[in-house]
């Protein structure tokens, strides 16, 4: 397939590089402020777009940590199978939270490398490098959280 001819099928492909490159500044800037370090694209650049709390891990964990739950449930009547899992959710959920809130802080565990690894890997697809200016738009969204005086999770 040509060049030409794929930039017809994906006309969209640029825009969706930019979101990623958005994404992996948002990780820099909440690397940078984790560290106290100042907030400016010379200081945030050197810090990694792979984040260990990334929602991007989150919905995975919840994936994995689904399978786990729901695979003790059986095969039960389909209207059995679709009301356990709406119940169950939010223990799903919870459950995966904590493991995503125990990876960020125990990062440097060899232990804990197992539940982190699968994030980073797949952050290696929706992240990319950004630009001064994207870093830039990171610090000032990332300044107006922290005016709120709302700490990040």
């Amino acid at each position: 397939m040509s060049g030409g001819r794929f930039n017809q099928c994906f006309p969209r492909l640029k825009d969706i590089q930019r979101v990623f490159q958005y994404h992996g500044a948002e990780h820099k800037a909440i690397f940078a402020h984790e560290a106290g370090v100042e907030l400016n694209p010379e200081n945030i650049r050197k810090y990694s777009r792979l984040h260990p709390r990334c929602g991007t891990s989150f919905l995975l964990i919840v994936v994995v940590v689904s399978i786990f739950v729901f695979a003790f449930l059986g095969v039960d009547p389909l209207w059995w199978r679709i009301v356990s899992r709406i119940i169950l959710m939010p223990l799903v959920a919870g459950i995966s939270y904590e493991l995503l809130k125990l990876s960020g802080r125990f990062s440097k565990s060899v232990f804990l490398k197992w539940i982190i690894v699968p994030g980073l890997l797949l952050q290696k697809l929706t992240t990319r490098e950004p630009d001064d200016s994207q870093l830039e738009v990171a610090i000032a969204a990332l300044n107006g959280v922290l005016a709120t005086g709302q700490e990040l999770s």
